[in-house]
């Protein structure tokens, strides 16, 4: 088993700058890396990746989330398992598939999307990650939930605490405090509202929440809270830097994003692709139940174990020329890619797969056909050169374009 001195470090400059070339050297002469700083064993191939995420519980767990992310959700659904995990996401599933989805919530996606774009359908010029997409996602999830949109800026300071502190792979104690006070607050803003909604049900997702029952099982108000958390920062973070990423990838493959322009069709293969190619979570954490044999060597039984979703969807055993993007590759399934069967890790897989895949393909499909409509001949601001940055979560920070307003 190789050292972290062998390789670049996660927590190094350089990575931070551009992880591909590390992720590269991992897969090949150092699959299984012991890192001191965030004492966790770092797998990077796809298969290695693939099993921690499909195995069963007894081998490979979530328990890692009882100190990564209950300081600032709370105990959520990530952290169960077995019935109670079933009985959970039974609860909480239906209204991010199906009808539920479709009937109730498509139109808050296109009412989103469209307030956010008349803002600047008419400038020539927009800011995609400033002015829609940070702002995109946490408008929706507000909305679905029937939370006040007023209070936007409260969220996206909130889930951008969460998003440090998970990604806190440094130790810092400032981002560390920053995300527990987080949970002190929105604790303090959530529970008024939640025991108001139960009293007053209404036709929004919190109020589903609150009514759920199954086989005898309510939420409680810490699980409603602690779930409304975990979806504002999980829901936000990642379509956030999702929507960033695929129109940077199409903005630097014109030809592939007249390609999109001309057949929308194409959105839904833009989109995996970009989940494969730039996934918006760059890393995901497990936690060993027994001694587990994985490329490079054995992880003991009670290990962190850090899964590098950035590099397995870059493992050219699995993917032909993997750090090429192309929206027309046949080795990414695109009929699968939204559930837990897919051939990307951008999601996860197995029990643990993201509840809120589908909902982040709805909101895409809709912002991309959006501001494709409003944008005909978007482009790269004049000498902007788009940059990802970030670790475990990764994204461009800033995206200027230009356009031709369409007149009316």
């Amino acid at each position: 088993m190789a050292t972290a001195q062998q390789v670049p470090d996660i927590l190094s400059p350089e990575f931070a700058e551009n992880p591909y070339p590390a992720y590269r050297v991992m897969r090949e002469s150092a699959p299984l890396i012991w890192h001191e700083a965030t004492q966790s064993y770092i797998i990077s191939r796809y298969e290695d990746v693939e099993r921690a995420f499909k195995d069963k519980e007894s081998v490979f767990t979530t328990d890692n989330y009882d100190w990564q992310i209950e300081p600032v959700h709370g105990k959520t659904i990530l952290q169960l398992s077995g019935r109670e995990h079933s009985v959970r996401r039974a609860l909480v599933a239906p209204a991010f598939r199906g009808s539920d989805l479709q009937n109730k919530f498509q139109p808050v996606i296109e009412r989103n999307s469209r307030e956010l774009i008349d803002a600047f359908r008419h400038t020539g010029s927009v800011d995609l990650v400033e002015s829609y997409a940070t702002r995109f996602p946490v408008n929706v999830i507000a909305d679905m939930l029937g939370l006040d949109k007023a209070d936007h800026a409260r969220f996206h300071g909130w889930y951008t605490a969460v998003i440090a502190f998970l990604g806190n792979l440094s130790g810092d104690a400032e981002v560390a405090a920053a995300g527990e006070r987080t949970r002190i607050e929105f604790a303090e803003y959530m529970f008024p509202i939640i025991r108001e909604r139960r009293e007053n049900l209404g036709d929004d997702l919190l109020s589903t929440l609150c009514a759920a029952e199954v086989d005898g099982v309510r939420m409680s108000d810490e699980d409603i809270k602690a779930f409304c958390s975990l979806l504002l920062a999980a829901g936000g973070e990642t379509t956030d830097k999702a929507i960033a990423s695929i129109f940077t990838n199409l903005l630097l493959h014109p030809d592939q994003l007249a390609a999109v322009r001309e057949d929308r069709t194409l959105i839904d293969r833009a989109f995996a692709e970009t989940l494969r190619y730039t996934p918006p979570v760059h890393m995901i954490m497990r936690q060993t139940a027994q001694d587990v044999e994985l490329s490079g060597g054995t992880i003991p039984s009670g290990a962190t174990v850090t899964c590098l979703i950035g590099s397995a969807n870059r493992d050219g055993s699995r993917f032909r020329d993997p750090d090429t993007f192309d929206i027309f590759r046949d080795d990414l399934t695109t009929t699968t890619a939204f559930s837990a069967a897919a051939d990307h890790l951008a999601f996860a897989l197995g029990r643990h797969f993201c509840v809120g895949a589908l909902l982040a393909k709805a909101e895409v499909e809709t912002g991309v056909n959006q501001l494709l409509d409003a944008m005909p001949d978007l482009r790269l601001a004049d000498g902007f050169d788009p940059v990802e940055q970030g670790v475990f979560t990764r994204g461009p920070q800033t995206l200027p374009v230009r356009f031709t307003p369409v007149t009316a």
